[in-house]
């Protein structure tokens, strides 16, 4: 599954420190080393305490985590969507990703200046977000009057997307984002296929110094984009970008033993990942043997056929049935055999919607 959420910010927010985190992180992996796809683009492992466990209760030859791509924007300023800056790199690479991680300064240093003279993550907010939504009202400008003269052409098609169109002209006239207005389900499938900037999910990293990550809810910054989010139904982590790049030179023991000291009981760049996996409707499967454990990555909603497709093509093409378990119940019975005697193991066919934590076993013949 090639889908990757874009990391954001302004100047001097700690995004760069947060994404060479992460390319740390990905260097670090004893299982899926580092690859480099483009210089802006790191990819790490999904944490999954479930692929642990099965490891554990199998033994097997290998185990293999899914993984999860993020890409380095260009910077951003102000005046960005009429080019200014780096601004059309910028919403070049906003187009090519499909959710944005936008970080947010929410900690005061003297030493750092900021790119507006002061801290307010909420003026950073709404510079990037305007940037976007300018961007978007352009191109819904330019679509507009032809769609207009269709729709009065009583073509059925038009008259739909000059709704959806006029609804978003009047939601960017008021500096609201595609994501915020209230469409039917079938507005949507219209506005998602108009491919908007503001249309794509976010996530709001509030970056905060070290002494206040064990205790955020104390950061009056950090207050202020929870509210903010809370208007767009979007979700908010925060994390300490500075100690997450040294939190990725560690690992096991000596990784839990810093977070312990530190108060926390999972890494912002774990719920980073986490979150924005789960922000772009992603759950894992598993296949398990004695050769090897793996996780898989497949959209919510996919059927047994198609997630079969995801391990190869011929799975999908000569797919006959999905012999199925839950994590949890395998767990339970301590062994696949006696997950069978308990008759948890299910044989399902090609409507069958995979659920996240299945562990399956395709049959297929071709």
């Amino acid at each position: 599954m090639a889908l990757t959420a874009g990391i954001v910010g302004l100047p001097n927010v700690g995004k760069s420190t947060l994404f060479n985190a992460i390319t740390q992180a990905g260097a670090e992996s004893a299982n899926y080393p580092f690859c480099t796809i483009d210089p802006n683009v790191g990819i790490v492992e999904v944490p999954d305490h479930r692929l642990t466990k099965l490891t554990e209760l199998i033994q097997p030859k290998k185990t293999v985590p899914t993984t999860f791509e993020f890409t380095d924007i260009a910077g951003i300023v102000k005046g960005a969507s009429k080019g200014e800056g780096l601004g059309n790199k910028f919403l070049s690479h906003i187009r090519e990703v499909d959710a944005i991680c936008q970080v947010v300064r929410c900690f005061a240093d003297e030493n750092i200046t900021h790119v507006s003279g002061k801290v307010d993550p909420i003026d950073d907010i709404t510079t990037i977000n305007l940037e976007l939504i300018l961007a978007d009202l352009e191109s819904v400008e330019k679509r507009i009057g032809r769609v207009e003269k269709l729709a009065k052409q009583k073509d059925k098609d038009a008259a739909a997307e000059f709704e959806v169109l006029s609804m978003l002209k009047e939601a960017f006239e008021q500096e609201t984002p595609a994501r915020a207005v209230e469409f039917t389900d079938d507005q949507l499938k219209v506005a998602k296929n108009l491919h908007l900037l503001t249309i794509k999910p976010v996530l709001y990293v509030a970056n905060v110094s070290e002494e206040e990550v064990a205790s955020p809810d104390d950061n009056e910054y950090v207050q202020q984009v929870r509210e903010f989010a809370a208007k767009e139904n979007a979700e908010v982590i925060v994390i300490c970008a500075k100690i997450e790049s040294e939190i990725a030179e560690l690992e096991g023991e000596e990784k839990e033993m810093f977070l312990s000291e530190l108060g926390i009981e999972e890494s912002g760049l774990d719920q980073l990942i986490r979150k924005a996996y789960s922000l772009l409707g992603l759950a894992t499967y598993f296949t398990a043997g004695v050769q090897e454990v793996r996780a898989w990555t497949f959209r919510k909603g996919m059927k047994a056929p198609q997630c079969a497709g995801i391990i190869h093509s011929d799975f999908e093409r000569g797919f006959i049935r999905a012999e199925t378990v839950s994590y949890d119940d395998l767990m339970a019975g301590g062994s696949m055999n006696a997950a069978k005697e308990a008759g948890k193991v299910r044989l399902e066919g090609k409507e069958y919607e995979v659920k996240d934590g299945d562990i399956i076993h395709f049959r297929f013949n071709v």
